[in-house]
């Protein structure tokens, strides 16, 4: 099964699949999971060994309960190079169909020679992958290039149907991938164009353009206006008001056949929320710039950020909308020093509201009975804007404020407790927010998890671990009445994080000690830097 027979089978004129040769392995044993829609659906299961992938063909996907098998039968070994491929092969080349990175990581082999081992028959190793975690043997079966893929250990969940269709490299489902450039380890472009497979040919010809989007949607960024958070509603009357969205807010950038999608944190998410690309795409909008929230609707029609967070993580499939409330370019031409007046007249004309995305309107009237009615239907709070407000790029000016109606706040993580009794990887999260750009501890969050969340918390943990505590208030001197401060003689049970990473929790109140009573975690904030991060007021009533 040598790098010979793959490169006779291929025409690499013709596909962009990396030629084969023999590289130097890598630091680590990697692995790439590969779903492959060819003549028939099946996912490639790739281990490095010997400076290349060995590689089989698993028609039923991988097991994830102990002791289930499932064929794997063995083809020829690819080049290392082919761990980062993923789009089309064209049809008529050898395996023609669409390819997905569908995980990949690196594995620990339990024996010392692994290859020794595999040629032996069996091989046992444990996988450390973005969706696969575990132990799995491969056992060889009488028929020289059968195998049987064994999952070891202990029972594994398993992946969600958005998981299942969500490549680990690009973030992207099967269908975008079927009309994606192929991406190879240098990315690659072909000189002929592949033929498109006949599920492509099916598809509307209006399409989102595909690849990262273009360096000039860089140069177009700005970041977003914020709202000043206020306890109490003004007292003129010389403001209009919008209902506050509880979701990751997104400029969309429109250029040319390009449509992005890019937090106020100056991430790429158009892959990340396909539904909302195609429906932005589907408006044929001109050249613009858009300033909204990304939601998740539950059965009411609220928007709840627990539940994107559950998209997020491919766990469920909300409905999700994009609410947009501002035009900030249109066709070349800046419309930020315009008043906010023009800017909404000119992005109502713009387009009519879809099932994904919709126009969000100012709603006049008593402030004062605005909040009541938006309590009434369990709304997140208002954001308050001047009419005739410039869009200040990143300021935080006061000519937009926020009202809010329940108890949630943003909170730096900066460490983590020991897990104790059957809870496992962590504790209770060390959370904080700053203050007079100190970062002040504000308590423990214990609650809000499941095994799989703290499995994958304390992952992505572990590369921000450092000796040093980073909130200038601990230690406490003592644990107070709700608990949550932390002593010195706890401290040295806590392990501590560079404080980089954002969540959101709900909470009870303030206790007289500046810490959150009874907080529950509500998920991860992407789009918030960790700097900005300081105390929300919640509107009185």
């Amino acid at each position: 099964m040598s790098l010979r027979e793959y490169q006779k089978k291929r025409d690499f004129k013709k596909t962009a699949e990396p030629p084969g040769k023999k590289e130097k392995s890598s630091a680590v044993r990697r692995f790439v999971i590969q779903k492959h829609a060819a003549s028939h659906l099946h996912y490639d299961f790739r281990l490095e060994l010997d400076g290349q992938l060995k590689s089989w063909a698993v028609p039923k996907g991988i097991p994830f309960v102990k002791g289930e098998k499932r064929l794997a039968v063995e083809v020829e070994d690819h080049p290392l190079s082919y761990i980062h491929f993923e789009g089309p092969i064209p049809q008529g080349q050898y395996g023609g169909g669409t390819v997905m990175v569908w995980d990949t990581g690196t594995y620990v082999p339990a024996s010392k020679a692994p290859l020794k081992e595999l040629q032996g028959g069996k091989l046992h190793f444990t996988l450390h992958g973005k969706k696969l975690k575990g132990e799995w043997y491969l056992v060889r079966l009488r028929h020289e290039n059968q195998w049987l893929l064994i999952r070891g250990g202990e029972d594994m969940k398993p992946v969600s149907k958005r998981a299942d269709d969500t490549s680990a490299l690009s973030g992207r489902n099967m269908k975008s991938l079927a009309d994606a450039e192929p991406w190879t380890s240098s990315r690659k472009k072909l000189n002929a164009k592949p033929e498109p497979t006949p599920k492509a040919k099916e598809k509307p010809a209006a399409k989102p353009a595909k690849g990262p989007p273009p360096a000039s949607h860089s140069a177009l960024f700005v970041e977003p206006m914020k709202a000043k958070a206020l306890t109490a509603p003004p007292t003129d009357e010389n403001w209009v008001y919008e209902i506050k969205f509880d979701g990751f807010r997104a400029l969309t950038i429109k250029q040319g056949k390009h449509t992005s999608l890019i937090s106020r944190t100056e991430k790429d998410m158009t892959d990340k929320f396909p539904e909302v690309t195609e429906a932005l795409h589907a408006l044929s909008l001109p050249d613009c710039i858009l300033d909204g929230e990304i939601v998740a609707l539950d059965e009411k029609g609220h928007s709840s950020f627990q539940l994107l967070q559950a998209y997020d993580l491919g766990r469920e499939r909300p409905p999700l909308c994009y609410y947009v409330f501002d035009l900030l370019r249109l066709k070349g031409r800046d419309l930020t020093g315009q008043p906010l007046q023009k800017r909404k007249e000119a992005l109502r004309e713009l387009f009519k509201d879809s099932d994904v995305i919709r126009y969000s309107d100012s709603l006049e009237g008593d402030v004062n009975e605005l909040l009541k009615q938006a309590k009434k239907l369990g709304l997140e709070g208002l954001i308050g804007k001047r009419p005739d407000s410039k869009y200040e790029v990143g300021r935080r000016s006061g000519q937009w404020i926020k009202l809010k109606l329940h108890h949630e706040q943003e909170v730096v993580i900066g460490g983590y407790t020991q897990p104790t009794g059957s809870r496992k990887h962590i504790g209770a999260l060390i959370v904080g927010v700053h203050v007079e750009g100190k970062l002040q501890s504000t308590g423990k969050v214990g609650t809000g998890f499941d095994t799989k969340l703290l499995r994958e918390l304390h992952d992505r943990f572990e590369p921000l671990i450092q000796d040093k505590c980073p909130f200038a208030n601990l230690p406490a001197d003592s644990s107070g009445r709700w608990g949550q401060g932390i002593t010195k003689s706890e401290m040295k049970h806590c392990t501590w994080l560079k404080p980089k990473l954002v969540c959101q929790v709900k909470f009870a109140e303030w206790t007289q000690d500046n810490r959150l009573r009874q907080p529950v975690f509500l998920g991860m904030r992407e789009d918030k830097p960790a700097r900005e991060v300081v105390r929300e007021r919640i509107q009185e009533s």
